[in-house]
């Protein structure tokens, strides 16, 4: 029987990173790999983009046996160095809330909703399955937030790292732990690290090496999913 993945990315650009792996072969709505049968989903940057076109794809189809979210990601912690490949195991919507006089909370502190309710624990969205577990020993942990607005001042940066403390930002990954979590399809998130989150500056950006370094990533631990 074959395994079915469901491979979600934003865009095209990011979607080379399946496509390099040797060895796929090229089948109806994405690749095949032995006993794996491999689907992709570019859902266009964003958290609504991604969140239209993964419920439309559920909506329309038998669901998967493991979803992957993968792309590229900026880092806050210098542990991590531009083309390292990391695996968020927590995530968060880090600019929903509300503004009172200067301070920014969340929609739970906020008393908006409840900070436990299903998918949340204590606010922050989890991935934790048996795939998760299979991958640490191969990818760090990381923690991630979404934002809405890719962060690109130090004011920005240090509001968020002093209310996340989180690894790596992107502007997709917790509609996809969200839904998932949501619709029971056991999923994983990878990220490669195209840029430092800093004061913007795209000369310092490499998302040629992230692309190319999440494609071998992805060749190694593709077939181990079964």
């Amino acid at each position: 029987m074959s395994f079915k993945i469901l491979y979600v990315t934003a865009t095209s650009v990011e979607a080379e990173a399946l496509r390099r792996i040797k060895g796929l072969i090229p089948v109806s709505g994405g690749y095949r790999s032995g006993n794996c049968e491999i689907t992709l989903l570019i859902t266009g940057v964003g958290s609504i983009a991604t969140a239209w076109a993964l419920k439309q794809w559920i909506s329309e189809n038998k669901k998967p046996d493991l979803a992957l979210n993968a792309g590229i990601a900026g880092s806050y912690n210098d542990e991590y160095r531009i083309g390292d490949v990391v695996m968020p195991l927590s995530d968060c919507f880090a600019d929903a809330g509300i503004e009172d006089n200067g301070a920014f909370l969340t929609l739970s502190e906020a008393g908006l909703c409840d900070a436990d309710e299903f998918p949340f624990r204590k606010g922050l969205l989890y991935s934790d399955n048996m795939f998760n577990d299979r991958m640490k020993s191969l990818i760090k942990p990381v923690r991630a937030v979404t934002v809405n607005t890719a962060t690109g001042s130090a004011g920005t940066r240090d509001k968020l790292l002093k209310k996340f403390n989180a690894d790596i930002e992107t502007m997709e990954g917790a509609t996809f732990f969200y839904i998932c979590a949501r619709e029971n399809i056991p999923f994983l998130a990878l990220r490669a690290i195209s840029n430092k989150v800093e004061l913007r500056d795209r000369s310092k950006w490499n998302i040629s090496l992230a692309i190319d370094n999440l494609s071998e990533k992805l060749n190694e631990i593709i077939l181990i999913p079964k």
